[in-house]
């Protein structure tokens, strides 16, 4: 339905696991990982890991066979091609990066689904070596969320998106993830929009936390299975009603019309 709007977060929402934690695992570099982890912001430091990676041979090829092993449920590409299909606006606002999230989309082949990726830039420099940056520059720029991490605020992305649809008529929003930088946008919703944290997660833990800041209504999923249905149920709900307030509007146009021209005379006799 073109008046919905869903925001996916990526990592332990659409995947299973956290995208730069599985690379940085599965290419053998944890422990050096966890040793520069409390020395250096996070986008940093996977920037940094990628110059390692690199530097041991690994390549760009390497990553990316990584990343189309990611595990993810079964239902959850279904689910998302059905939203699709529906004709809702799909949207990633994600803090993982680009060319993770761009590579696993591609590879299960949902990437066409999605009219807008928010995240982290990751791009392959001329050397081969796989760059990320923050997607906000807090040393230049902070972007001023106490609730958020320096280097993005979902719920500013959220409210960009909010103002630029008011051009466009009332649209109904859904936003589903799972971590802490989920809650900020869940504040930012209208009290007809839905929000979707996963169940026993961060995002879960302070909307619960904190219902009375929360205008959406909370939906909470556990798995893939409880995505998809919660999530095309949703989407059948708000179309019913939609479907509902057309059919009221077009009552009240039928009766202001009779109102202001009147019965139609009777249809003259044909003549013979």
């Amino acid at each position: 339905m073109a008046g919905i709007v869903v925001f996916f977060d990526f990592d332990k929402t659409i995947i299973d696991v956290d995208s730069d934690n599985w690379v940085v695992d599965e290419l053998g570099a944890t422990d050096l990982f966890n040793q520069l982890l409390p020395t250096m912001p996070w986008n940093s430091l996977m920037d940094r890991m990628m110059n390692e990676l690199h530097t041991q041979v690994i390549t760009i090829q390497d990553i990316e066979e990584v990343l189309k092993r990611v595990p993810i449920h079964p239902r959850i590409v279904p689910a998302i091609k059905s939203a699709y299909a529906l004709g809702c606006d799909l949207r990633v606002t994600s803090d993982a990066n680009v060319f993770f999230i761009e590579t696993i989309l591609k590879h299960v082949g949902i990437r066409d689904c999605f009219s807008e990726i928010n995240t982290n830039p990751g791009y392959v420099d001329e050397e081969g070596r796989l760059r990320i940056l923050p997607y906000v520059d807090f040393i230049t720029s902070p972007h001023g969320c106490n609730l958020c991490p320096p280097n993005m605020c979902k719920g500013m992305i959220v409210e960009r998106i909010q103002a630029s649809m008011t051009k466009e008529g009332k649209k109904r929003m859904i936003y589903l993830g799972d971590g802490i930088g989920d809650f900020c946008p869940s504040l930012k919703l209208m009290e007809a929009d839905f929000v979707m944290p996963r169940k026993d997660f961060p995002a879960w833990n302070l909307i619960n936390k904190n219902r009375t800041l929360v205008k959406a209504t909370v939906h909470e999923w556990a798995d893939g299975e409880e995505f998809e249905h919660i999530l095309l149920q949703l989407i059948n709900t708000i179309s019913v009603e939609e479907s509902r307030l057309l059919s009221v509007e077009y009552c009240k146009f039928q009766t202001m019309s009779k109102a202001t021209h009147g019965a139609l005379p009777p249809a003259l006799p044909v003549p013979y």
